[in-house]
């Protein structure tokens, strides 16, 4: 069951909607198969004065920034804070240069500050060596594993700079923007320490990329955390939206704004569970993530998508391994391999 949207149309790039008093949709051009990102202005005030807060700030590109610069030489009070959900490009792409024309400071979690960093610059377990490395265990072929390698940073093309300072979030904080309380509400397992922001006087919650109204989060297990149960850390933080009313207006980063979290949230799980149970059944024999990739995604997949594809199907293997579904071994030929257990 889809969710209701009452937004059906959104921005032109350059362009705002309001969606509830004060909150401000922007639409933002992304150079993937996901082709967008929403970013969002909210009305806010400094020193009694107006002002705007920025939530999330696009890829690092020069359309977006051009965008942008038609966006602020609108806007006819200062951004003074710039709120970034998370560490991904799409996201925190354009937080530096951000910062650099207006001065605000950047707000985030300091799991997504300090992984941003890391994936900059290839330290700390994080690069592309050591993701080439852990995809080699699960079974990737050669020619995949070469084509990744060619990428080589790709997450620095979509982030030129990183802010240097930051003004660090946590969980249950209350955060005064436009007169109302925003309250971070942070989550795991689609990346370090996502932070969304909900605010019960406006009934809205910027989900950033915990929640969307169609097409599902990427959950994926990264080199520098092997073993972790990235599932179920996602499937418990969507239950904590649970706690918020049935009404609430969702305001996601990628799709449209919806009303239905309840229902949304039963769907995720379910969409979960139905790709465990038919990984489950594919491992009869031994099987790596990398055969399973056709299961999980049965379409072509470019370079972009089987980074991804195999950080999700790990994830999920890792999760049947927990649950006692699935028995792991590691082969005499290095690599991983997953069974049913019985």
């Amino acid at each position: 069951m889809l969710p209701d949207f009452p937004y059906r149309t959104p921005p032109t790039p350059g362009e705002t909607l309001e969606v509830a008093p004060g909150i401000h949709w922007l639409r933002m051009p992304l150079p993937f198969a996901l082709d967008h990102i929403n970013l969002w202005l909210l009305a806010d005030e400094h020193d009694g004065q107006p002002s705007w807060t920025i939530v999330d700030t696009g890829y690092g590109l020069d359309n977006v920034r051009a965008l942008w610069e038609q966006i602020l030489g609108r806007l006819t009070a200062p951004v003074t804070r710039i709120v970034v959900t998370h560490f991904h490009p799409d996201h925190l792409g354009l937080a530096h240069w951000l910062q650099q024309q207006s001065g605000a400071p950047v707000w985030m979690t300091a799991g997504e500050y300090l992984t941003a960093h890391a994936v900059f610059h290839e330290s700390a377990g994080h690069g592309t060596q050591p993701m080439l490395a852990q995809f080699r265990a699960h079974g990737l072929d050669h020619e995949r594993l070469t084509a990744l390698e060619r990428r080589a940073n790709s997450y620095a093309r979509g982030v030129p700079d990183l802010p240097h300072t930051y003004f660090r979030m946590f969980d249950g904080d209350r955060v005064p923007i436009g007169g109302r309380s925003w309250q971070v509400r942070v989550g795991y397992g689609h990346s370090p320490e996502h932070a969304s922001l909900y605010c019960a006087e406006a009934g809205v919650l910027l989900s950033g990329d915990m929640l969307l109204p169609k097409i599902s989060t990427n959950i994926s297990v990264f080199a520098v955390t092997p073993g972790a149960d990235s599932l179920a850390h996602y499937l418990d933080s969507l239950d904590r939206y649970r706690e918020l009313p049935e009404e609430t207006l969702v305001l996601p980063s990628h799709g449209l704004p919806f009303v239905g979290i309840h229902n949304r949230v039963a769907a995720q799980h379910a969409h979960h569970e139905e790709r465990l149970r038919v990984l489950e059944d594919a491992c009869t024999e031994p099987r790596s993530a990398a055969d399973l990739l056709a299961t999980l995604f049965p379409r072509e997949l470019d370079t972009h998508q089987v980074m991804f594809a195999m950080g999700e199907a790990i994830a999920h293997l890792n999760r049947l391994e927990y649950a006692g579904r699935l028995v792991r071994s590691d082969g005499h030929d290095g690599v991983i391999r997953y069974r049913r257990k019985n």
